[in-house]
Formats: C-alpha cells, sequence, structure tokens
C-alpha cells in the first residue's frame, strides 16, 4: 500500500487532534509548539493518552497540556542524564588510557596480541583511522606537524582523546582479560568486579549517550542494551530490583550510572536533581520508565 496523506498545516494538524479526541485548552500554545518543535516529535509523547491506537482516539480527557509536559519533562531528563554520562565518559577514558599505556606502553591499541578477534581489532583500528582523521583538536593537528613521518597514529593519550564513546566502549569491549589484566582492574576500581559487568553498562550507557545526542525520546523507552547486574556489588546498591522483563528500562540503566558515578563523581547532585526534575513534572508518570515507588530512598540513591 502507498502512503497517500497530504501534509498538515499546523491548523489542520489541531483539528485532526481534536476531531480524534484530544483536548486543546490553549490553541496559542499548541500552535507554538507544533510549529517549532513538529508533530510526530510530539507524538510519542501523545501515544501513551490514546485508548485506540490504531485509529488514534484518545482517551476520555486527554489533554495536549499532558503530552506537554511529558516532552518538557523528557527534554530535560536528557540534558540531567548527558551531564552524567559525560562525568562516566571522562572517568572511563582516563583510566582506561592512563592503565593500560602504563602497561602495555602508548601504542597499546595497536597491539593485535592484546585483543580476542582479530577481526574486530581491525575494525576498531579502521573506525579509530576514521575518527582521528576527522579530528579538529589542536593537539591534534600539532602532533601531525611534529611527528607527520612516524607512521603511526598518535600514542592513547591523544588518540583515545578523540574517539566516541561508543567505540571507546568497543575497544574494552575486544581486549583480551588475559593478556590486558587492566582490563579488569579498571572494572574493579569502579566497583564492578569484572570486565563482563562494566562492559554491558559501557554498551547501555552508550546507547543513551546517542539518544540523548539525536534529541530523541528517553521517556518510556524500552532500550536496546541491558546490562547484566552484579550478583555482589560491593557499594551500596538496589534493594528492590525489577524483574528482568523490566531490565531494558531507563531506571536499570539509571542506576547502573549512578553507581559508577558515585567513584567517578561523589559529590554529583544526580540524584537530588532528579528527584527534583520529577516534583517539576508531578503528572509524568516514573512507571512508564521502569522506576519504583520508593527508589529515592534506595543505598545507590542515597
Amino acid at each position: 500500500m502507498l502512503y497517500g496523506k497530504p501534509a498538515l498545516t499546523v491548523s489542520q494538524q489541531i483539528s485532526q487532534l481534536q476531531t480524534r479526541g484530544l483536548i486543546i485548552n490553549d490553541r496559542a500554545e499548541a500552535i507554538h509548539f507544533l510549529s517549532e518543535v513538529s508533530y510526530y516529535r510530539l507524538s510519542g509523547y501523545w501515544w501513551s493518552l490514546q485508548s485506540d491506537k490504531v485509529n488514534h482516539v484518545f482517551k476520555q480527557g486527554a489533554n495536549f497540556r499532558q503530552a506537554l509536559d511529558l516532552y518538557l519533562f523528557d527534554r530535560e531528563l536528557r540534558l540531567l542524564v548527558f551531564d552524567v554520562i559525560e562525568r562516566l565518559e571522562v572517568g572511563f577514558r582516563t583510566r582506561m588510557i592512563y592503565e593500560l599505556s602504563h602497561d602495555h606502553g602508548g601504542w597499546w591499541f595497536m597491539d593485535p596480541s592484546l585483543f580476542s578477534d582479530s577481526l574486530q581489532f581491525a575494525d576498531n583500528l579502521r573506525r579509530i583511522r576514521d575518527e582521528v582523521s576527522r579530528s579538529k583538536e589542536v593537539f591534534m593537528k600539532d602532533h601531525a606537524r611534529r611527528y607527520g613521518d612516524d607512521g603511526r597514529l598518535p600514542p592513547a593519550w591523544k588518540t583515545l582523546e578523540v574517539v566516541s564513546f561508543g567505540q571507546l566502549s568497543r575497544v574494552y569491549g575486544t581486549l583480551d582479560h588475559r593478556r590486558a589484566p587492566a582490563k579488569d582492574r579498571i572494572a574493579a576500581n569502579l566497583g564492578t568486579a569484572s570486565h563482563i559487568y562494566l562492559h554491558s553498562w559501557l554498551q547501555s550507557i552508550s546507547d543513551i549517550r546517542n539518544i540523548c545526542a539525536h534529541h530523541a525520546r528517553l521517556w518510556n523507552r524500552h532500550l536496546p542494551a541491558i546490562p547484566k547486574l552484579l550478583p555482589k556489588p560491593v557499594l551500596p546498591w538496589i534493594g528492590n530490583i525489577p524483574p528482568r522483563t523490566e531490565h531494558n528500562t531507563l531506571y536499570i540503566a539509571l542506576c547502573c550510572m549512578k553507581y559508577l558515578l558515585n567513584t567517578v563523581s561523589p559529590s554529583s547532585q544526580f540524584g537530588q536533581r532528579l528527584v527534583s526534575l520529577f516534583g517539576k513534572y508531578p503528572t509524568v508518570d516514573h512507571r512508564a520508565m521502569g522506576f519504583t515507588n520508593n527508589w529515592h530512598n534506595e543505598p545507590v540513591w542515597k
């Protein structure tokens, strides 16, 4: 079947929403946000307000302001989470560069003997070269000017500062922990005991980082990577662990991030800021993100 729906003006969009049962008390507000944010970006937030998601019929009493509050909450949540991820990324990057460079020298990331899969190693190195070639950092340009005839990429403390968090996570994941014991040492330093757990957490955090960076919806979203939970956490954790079917929700990922943050940035106000954000938008259903009712009193969040 071919798609045959025409483009609608903002006024037509409002009429369509009202015909489907959405209450719009402030038409000027609706015009503003539909003009500046767009219909389909906002549709992810009024989806839960529909009783019939095939014919897009809204529940009795559903209001445009409810969807707007969800959108505004989600925007502020992404900014808050992105700030946390920056701290975690910098902390992990610093540990990885320091530990492995002291064990194996500045070019350890170019040593295939330290990695468990030769194909993945080659793909990682290709990706790293691509990212380095696109870097505009002054220290990278200075390195090229000074050591252009070296033939190698700059050492890890330069090269790995300009690669993406996702790529850094892939490099960590493909290290052979038997040949590179720093892999487990880094995990232990962050309280995750083993590289197996830390890598799964990094994958989840990387996915969330990409969602935030692309301004996509974080609220009420099932995440692609499920973090493996520690059987015996060495640092404060959560007592009320949701069932495994809910481990792909944002709450579990945020608990993992807070667990790491308590080592990387123990003075962070992340928990308090999150509580304040929920207080600012009291109509937001925290359960849609997997949050338990008493989540803020869990040990990891104190």
